[in-house]
């Protein structure tokens, strides 16, 4: 099932199964931007988790953003634990980049986690995604690593931010075989 709104610009966002056929053209570009900067097929990373666990069903949700019906970036989150939403997929078509709509699109998966009662997000993006670490910061993320060291040597980069509302809580959430996932 396809959900849509709209916002005050010509975009339109909506949410959508994996499998839709909008989704390809962002994972494909996605898959072959991680092959370029970490030298290995992306497929593993992309394929990571099942296509269910971005369902609203299982916890998760798949947005696009459109422009005139062709999508210009998207993202996801799926259950992390039972207060947390953890961001994937967080991706700008090539053409489109430097619009904010990276930021839009975070801004829509928070809104929504927070609508289905997560109180935290949770992500992780490669050590050579510095584009990808800034807007984190910029949109308010707290780095859980040390800013200062060379990401090369911490691997995949966490994140977290608790959304409004949500009262902050000593600890890591979730297990700790899960603080250090794989880059988004």
């Amino acid at each position: 099932m396809t959900s849509v709104a709209q916002h005050p610009t010509d975009l339109t966002v909506i949410t959508v199964p994996v499998s839709h056929p909008l989704v390809r053209p962002l994972l494909q570009e996605l898959g072959e931007e991680y092959s370029a900067r970490y030298g290995s097929d992306a497929d593993t990373e992309l394929t990571r988790y099942p296509d269910t666990e971005f369902t609203p069903e299982h916890g998760g949700v798949l947005l696009l953003l459109l422009e005139r019906g062709e999508p210009v970036a998207g993202g996801a989150f799926r259950r992390y634990d039972a207060a947390s939403a953890e961001l994937k997929r967080i991706w700008t078509h090539s053409a489109h980049r430097r619009r904010g709509l990276a930021r839009r699109v975070v801004e829509e998966l928070e809104r929504v986690a927070a609508e289905r009662g997560y109180r935290r997000i949770y992500l992780t993006t490669g050590p050579r995604q510095p584009e990808a670490r800034g807007l984190y910061l910029a949109t308010g993320y707290t780095a859980l690593f040390d800013t200062e060291a060379d990401p090369e040597t911490i691997g995949p980069l966490p994140f977290e931010k608790f959304l409004p509302g949500a009262a902050r809580h000593d600890g890591p959430t979730g297990s700790p075989d899960q603080l250090h996932p794989e880059p988004s």
